[in-house]
């Protein structure tokens, strides 16, 4: 796993397409898992620090209770009007949680992160994991 400054340091141009999708709008969609494995999606929103990607929820929301029990989750950002120009941005791995004073917040170990854009004809997928490096992949 990773933090945000170590995929940057690994790979500035995808995380700095992938950061610009999520700076691009305000509310994102996290997915974590429930108590009976199956997937829930909710909205956050999320932080860039020097080091790390964060993010947080309310005190007690049941999104906190999924990522107690099972810290694994995905980020994915919000697409705003719908269009491809930006591309489109995933982040996934485990969340850690940091101790604040009010509702819970998270920081991201990063397991990959995803940018997908269009070519002319082609779907360009982008992704990065720690242990693979970059990788890409077109199709028509």
């Amino acid at each position: 796993m990773a933090t945000w400054r170590e995929f940057e340091h690994a790979t500035p141009e995808l995380a700095a397409a992938v950061r610009a999708r999520f700076e691009a709008t305000k509310h994102h969609v996290l997915a974590t898992i429930r108590r009976d494995g199956a997937p829930r999606v909710s909205g956050t929103e999320v932080e860039f620090t020097d080091k790390d990607l964060k993010f947080g929820s309310m005190a007690d929301a049941v999104k906190v209770r999924d990522l107690q029990r099972d810290g694994r989750c995905a980020l994915h950002a919000n697409p705003g009007d719908g269009s491809m120009d930006g591309g489109d941005g995933k982040v996934s791995g485990v969340a850690v949680e940091i101790p604040v004073r009010e509702g819970n917040s998270f920081r991201l170990d990063i397991r990959e992160a995803v940018h997908t854009t269009v070519d002319g004809d082609e779907l360009v997928i982008r992704w990065w994991t720690p242990n693979n490096g970059l990788r890409e992949i077109r199709r028509k």
